[in-house]
C-alpha cells in the first residue's frame, strides 16, 4: 500500500509530503519545506520512526516555500533530487527571494535530474507519473500515483481554488488549460493533495471549483 504523511511547514504554511511504500519502505519527499531546526527534527524523527528509506527529493515547482528544505534533506540523506528544468531561475534566485521576506536560507542544490512526462519514478511497486502542468510557474509538474489514486498537485490545484499566476512566469490561461487537460481527465475519485490547505478529489473540484466551471 502507498502511504503518505503531511507536514505543514515554514512561515507560508506549505504542505510537505512524505510518500512511501509500506512493504519496501522506499520513500520520497515532495516539496521539502522544513525551514526551522524544529521542523528538520520533526522530519527526521518521522523518517527514523517509520524506518523509511528516502529515495528521492522531488520539487513540484521551485517557489521558495517549497524548497526551504532542499539543502538539508539532500545533504543528510544523499538522495536523488528531481525538479522542473524551467524553474531553475527560481532556484538561482532563492537566497535573494528569501531575503526579501527577511529570511536567511542555505542555497538550494541544483537538481540531479529534471522531470519528463516520459520518465516515471518508483517507490516500491508504486509508479509516480509526472504530469506537466505549467501556469503557476513555467515548469511545474503534478505527481500522479495511478496505483493509489492520488495526485500531488503542488500549487496548481487547491480545494475550490487554483494557483496564483501573478508571480514570475505565471500565466492564468496556461494554468487553467493545464488543469483541464491533465488533471480533470483523471477519475473523479483521484485524491488531490495540494501544496497548501486541505485535500480534495477530482470529482469535487470538477463540480464545485468556480475557477473550472
Amino acid at each position: 500500500m502507498l502511504r503518505y504523511n503531511t507536514f505543514v511547514f515554514n512561515p507560508f504554511s506549505e504542505n510537505t509530503y512524505v510518500v512511501w511504500d509500506d512493504v519496501s519502505k522506499e520513500a520520497m519527499v515532495i516539496d521539502p519545506g522544513c525551514y526551522s531546526k524544529d521542523e528538520e527534527k520533526e522530519f527526521d524523527e518521522f523518517i527514523e520512526t517509520n524506518s523509511l528509506k528516502l529515495k528521492y527529493i522531488v520539487n513540484t515547482h521551485c517557489h521558495l516555500d517549497h524548497i526551504f528544505g532542499n539543502a538539508y534533506v539532500k545533504e543528510k540523506y544523499s538522495v536523488e533530487f528531481y525538479a522542473p528544468e524551467k524553474d531553475i531561475p527560481l532556484i538561482d534566485q532563492f537566497v535573494d527571494q528569501a531575503k526579501a521576506f527577511g529570511l536567511e536560507v542555505t542555497p538550494s542544490p541544483k537538481p540531479d535530474s529534471f522531470f519528463d512526462e516520459e520518465k516515471s519514478l518508483s517507490i516500491g511497486e508504486h509508479e509516480c507519473k509526472p504530469l506537466f502542468t505549467p501556469g503557476h510557474t513555467p515548469g511545474e509538474f503534478c505527481l500522479y500515483f495511478p496505483s493509489a489514486n492520488i495526485c500531488f498537485t503542488g500549487d496548481v490545484l487547491f480545494r475550490q481554488s487554483v494557483g496564483r499566476t501573478d508571480l514570475w512566469g505565471g500565466d492564468y490561461v496556461t494554468l487553467i488549460d493545464s488543469i483541464k487537460e491533465k488533471l480533470l481527465t483523471l477519475a473523479d475519485d483521484v485524491k488531490v493533495m495540494p501544496g497548501h490547505g486541505e485535500e480534495s478529489n477530482i470529482g469535487y473540484e470538477r463540480k464545485f471549483n468556480s475557477f473550472l466551471t
